[in-house]
């Protein structure tokens, strides 16, 4: 008999073994599903993130303006209104690690929206500290061709050392 609670033993033993062993492979195969599925709707995120940016944002009609500096020893940048056809479209506050940022020449999206072909007014208005260490506010104002396909316009503030100020271009790509 003694023989047989042995035996009985060793199978009590490896009954939970062989059964873990089989829940391994499974939750080995169950991770690799959820990894599967984790890649697939990542995929699925950004294809459906390009096509509402197709869908809001037609090529034909689609206009982008960029912020950057260029040195900024004259101005330190606070924050840039952005106004379309007398339409405030952005308003956008800057962090010191962001106005260091252009002027190590970032550039930054301010704003991406829908415009209809024909002509356009742009306006700026940038505030923040001029020289000497004075508030300064300073706006730039532009006209702009809308045609068939995207426009990009870039504000950029400028250096200009000869008589020691800044200037604030307006420019299409």
């Amino acid at each position: 008999m003694k023989p047989f609670f042995n035996y009985l033993r060793i199978l009590l033993l490896l009954v939970p073994a062989l059964v873990l062993a089989g829940q391994d492979k499974s939750f080995t195969s169950l991770d690799d599903d959820v990894q599967t599925l984790k890649k697939k709707t990542l995929e699925l995120n950004r294809d459906l993130f390009l096509l509402e940016e197709e869908l809001l944002f037609p090529s034909n009609t689609q206009v982008s303006v960029f912020v950057s500096m260029d040195v900024g020893k004259f101005f330190t940048l606070d924050s840039v209104k952005l106004k379309i056809d007398d339409k405030e479209v952005a308003d956008y506050l800057y962090t010191r690690r962001e106005a260091e940022a252009l002027v190590r020449g970032g550039v930054q999206r301010l704003h991406v929206g829908n415009l209809r072909t024909g002509e356009h007014e742009i306006t700026a208005i940038f505030t923040g500290k001029g020289p000497h260490g004075r508030d300064y506010k300073r706006g730039a104002t532009a006209k702009i061709t809308k045609g068939l396909g995207p426009r990009y316009v870039e504000l950029q503030i400028v250096d200009r050392t000869g008589n020691q100020q800044p200037e604030f271009e307006v420019r299409e790509w």
